[in-house]
């Protein structure tokens, strides 16, 4: 037994895909005023310009290390008790980043970053919480249509920004991560009365179900877990610098933002309809397609650094994350069964974060030493490994089911 309490049914799915994507679109602005912000205020902060990323870096360790402790709370107490906790620490965000561009503390700056970083981890569960009481049909559906609620945290998050960045003058952006602490409390509301599966009742060998590396030995999970793990690298390597490449290149803060807000739409707007696409064409296509776009954004942004080639690469590299992150996530779901989802999902996007660390980490440091054009030239080598997984994961899958 379980302990579940809430049956399969699509009607409390769909009302509980409507609060899910709502708080998508709010916690996403959490991320995007990072993203946006993050290296330019650590240029500003940092004792040297190559330590201007560590901040959004320092970001996505956060977010990794807190894919597992996020899991936990959720498997043991629920998943609302998780959405409090990581609603409530984008609220102290909110304070403790303020504070740290008030007194000019890189280290207190990075500490915000860091707990911001379990707000993400938190939020990232959403789109899998929208499956739990949903049929099997549904899921691509219901999945797909909380990360369309990103699209939204396009628009909010730059604006944001932009709205905000000089309300305090001299202290840039500090009045955006006070205004993005609201945005938080207002999350933290949203998600109060979504109605998701009660913890089990036990934790014992029979209620969490198989372990963990036997599940994490399957050729799917192991194509869903890298082909996540490319998409999102990918994606974090090239727009964590892309706003200091453009600064380097002479581009105004505006334009960066403006880049960064079609990027974010381009993330999360085709979630309207990837899910389908899935269900037509299936997971591992659709994430082939993500793969060829990320190449096609990387070939752009090498082709010129002019404003239009930084924005349609931006573009470019939202569609391709889409594609392949949205078909790596339905392809976990399947490798998992409903005793064991907490764990499986919280293993995943502990994978797909801890290497996105390394790619947020090497992306500073590869982009001032070397340039914005090796920073793009990792994208194919990746985007190799990433399609020889997806083509032996399905070869391996099919000898099995033989």
């Amino acid at each position: 037994m379980t302990g579940q309490s809430t049956l399969i049914d699509d009607r409390t799915a769909r009302s509980n895909v409507l609060r899910l994507a709502i708080a998508q679109a709010l916690a996403g602005a959490n991320s995007v005023v990072i993203m946006t912000t993050g290296a330019i205020v650590g240029s500003i902060l940092a004792p040297s310009p190559i330590y201007a990323t560590v901040p959004v870096s320092v970001y996505v360790v956060g977010t990794a290390l807190s894919t597992i402790p996020a899991g936990m709370i959720a498997r043991r107490y629920g998943r609302n008790r998780a959405f409090f906790f990581g609603t409530l620490a984008g609220v102290c965000v909110a304070a403790i980043a303020s504070l740290a561009i008030w007194l000019g503390s890189f280290a207190l700056f990075c500490l915000g970053t860091f707990l911001a970083g379990f707000y993400q981890a938190v939020a990232q569960s959403l789109r899998f919480a929208a499956t739990d009481t949903a049929s099997a049909a549904f899921r691509p559906k219901a999945l797909s249509w909380v990360i369309a609620g990103g699209v939204f945290s396009g628009v909010l998050g730059p604006q944001l920004v932009n709205l905000t960045m000089d309300l305090w003058s001299p202290y840039l952006f500090m009045a955006s991560f006070a205004a993005q602490g609201v945005v938080a409390l207002v999350c933290m509301l949203v998600l109060s009365g979504a109605r998701l599966p009660k913890p089990a009742a036990g934790h014992g060998p029979t209620d969490q179900g198989r372990p963990l590396l036997e599940i994490a030995r399957q050729p799917k999970f192991v194509a869903a877990a890298l082909s996540g793990i490319v998409s999102y690298a990918l994606m974090n390597l090239l727009m964590t610098s892309a706003p200091l490449a453009m600064k380097m290149c002479g581009l105004s803060l505006s334009d960066a933002n403006w880049g960064i807000q079609w990027h974010v739409i381009a993330m999360f707007l085709p979630s309207f309809w990837t899910g389908s696409l899935v269900q037509r064409f299936g997971a591992s296509r659709i994430v082939f397609a993500g793969f060829a776009l990320i190449a096609a954004a990387a070939c752009v942004n090498l082709s010129g650094q002019t404003t239009g080639h930084f924005w349609v690469g931006l573009v470019l590299l939202g569609l391709g994350w889409n594609f392949g992150f949205v078909g790596a996530s339905s392809l976990v779901v399947e490798t998992h069964r409903p005793e064991e989802r907490t764990r499986v999902q919280s293993f995943n996007d502990f994978l797909v974060f801890g290497i996105n660390a390394i790619a947020s980490f090497s992306s500073g440091t590869l982009l001032v030493r070397s340039g914005w054009d090796a920073v793009n030239y990792v994208v194919i080598p990746a985007l190799v490994v990433g399609v020889m997984a997806l083509v032996l994961g399905a070869r391996r899958g099919r000898a099995t089911a033989a």
